[in-house]
């Protein structure tokens, strides 16, 4: 493994070293951790790596492990920098034969996502996107129950993702995170949206299995002087008919990561939160309410996606480095079989790909063109 960004400071980069190396299975080797050079070499040196493999710009990276005999050379690249960077660095990671793992969101605008499909088809190597919340053993479980018909056909779905921490200029501060993420530039067209509003998408889609195809969204600037929205508040339809609610925000005060989901269908319902990961909640018409716990022998009978996302017995939680972990251990295990040329398990290819970046790049769009009209409805951007 090597990484792009990650550097001093940065959190979400650390997160992904401790992730990719919690198995076991994945050794980082080096990257370019910083745009600047001399704090590519202090985060080399702070993870103890070979200092002739961290370069001081991806590019530099490229041409040199390409130099190194196959089998020593990195087999994949994670990049791990602010939003406008995805592109042009996955596109020439793959394009230099190089698997690689991308933070979200993919790209900063559909044609660009559009463009990684292509390449990551013509190339055939394997991308990755972390979207992490898709890795907790529960996220799988219930979707095996929407999958198995358990509640019926799915009616209503309301996904939310309210944060606090930006309900002050933070950016004026100084703070390297905040600073990135309502600099339009770095972040794209829309801030909260960009940065938790994909994730409430993603996991909607990935549980019930539906598209969604129409929003009706406002996007709000509660930060006097901020240049991105940091709340979204979005109605929705999806393919089979169901409605849903969607709303992320980064200004509600005293909330840290809220994440939660629930899913209503014809028979029962779902009810999912990311701050207590390790429970579902599934609700009858006709019986008592039901919580299923991680790590009990009956989750990985009904779901063998959520027993191999599983390392701990019942009792003993697993959250967000562990769920970031799965992603990568399906990531490494399908990686691993094209380098031998290997048919890989069915199990391992359950990780978000270059087309749920592509969804996500459309809904944005989708978000930011509803925002802007007065129509009731905004069809999703293709």
């Amino acid at each position: 493994m090597g990484m792009i960004g990650g550097g001093p400071g940065a959190f979400i980069g650390e997160v992904h070293r401790k992730a990719a190396r919690l198995d076991g299975g994945i050794e980082l080797v080096g990257g370019a951790f910083d745009i600047d050079p001399q704090k590519s070499k202090q985060m080399g040196k702070q993870l103890h790596l070979n200092p002739a493999r961290v370069y001081s710009d991806y590019k530099e990276m490229i041409a040199a492990e390409q130099k190194l005999p196959e089998g020593e050379r990195m087999d994949f690249v994670s990049v791990c920098t602010p939003n406008n960077w995805h592109y042009p660095m996955a596109k020439d990671l793959l394009e230099a034969g190089f698997h690689v793992m991308c933070e979200k969101p993919m790209t900063i605008s559909v044609d660009e996502a559009k463009s990684l499909v292509q390449i990551v088809e013509k190339t055939k190597r394997v991308f990755g996107l972390m979207h992490n919340y898709t890795g907790y053993p529960m996220v799988k479980l219930a979707r095996e129950m929407v999958k198995k018909g358990q509640i019926g056909n799915v009616r209503k779905i309301v996904v939310q993702y309210p944060q606090g921490w930006l309900a002050t200029p933070l950016e004026k501060s100084g703070n390297q995170q905040a600073s990135w993420r309502t600099d339009p530039k770095q972040s794209g067209g829309s801030g909260c949206g960009g940065d938790i509003g994909t994730h409430a998408e993603n996991l909607a889609e990935y549980i019930t299995g539906l598209k969604m195809t129409h929003l009706s969204a406002e996007l709000t600037t509660f930060v006097e002087g901020r240049k991105v929205d940091d709340d979204v508040n979005c109605l929705v339809k999806y393919d089979n008919g169901a409605r849903g609610v969607l709303h992320a925000s980064q200004i509600s005060v005293g909330e840290e990561n809220d994440l939660a989901i629930w899913i209503y269908g014809e028979k029962g319902g779902l009810e999912w939160h990311q701050e207590h990961p390790n429970y579902l909640y599934v609700k009858w018409l006709d019986k008592p309410e039901q919580v299923f716990k991680r790590g009990n022998p009956y989750v990985a009978a009904y779901s063998p996606a959520a027993g191999r996302a599983t390392r701990l017995p019942s009792g003993h939680p697993e959250a967000f480095i562990e769920a970031m972990a799965n992603i990568y251990l399906n990531f490494a295990d399908t990686v691993r079989a094209n380098l031998l040329n290997q048919t890989p398990d069915p199990l391992a290819l359950d990780f978000p790909t270059v087309y749920d970046g592509l969804r996500g790049m459309q809904f944005l769009a989708t978000l930011l063109d509803s925002a802007n009209s007065e129509q009731k409805w905004t069809a999703f951007k293709k």
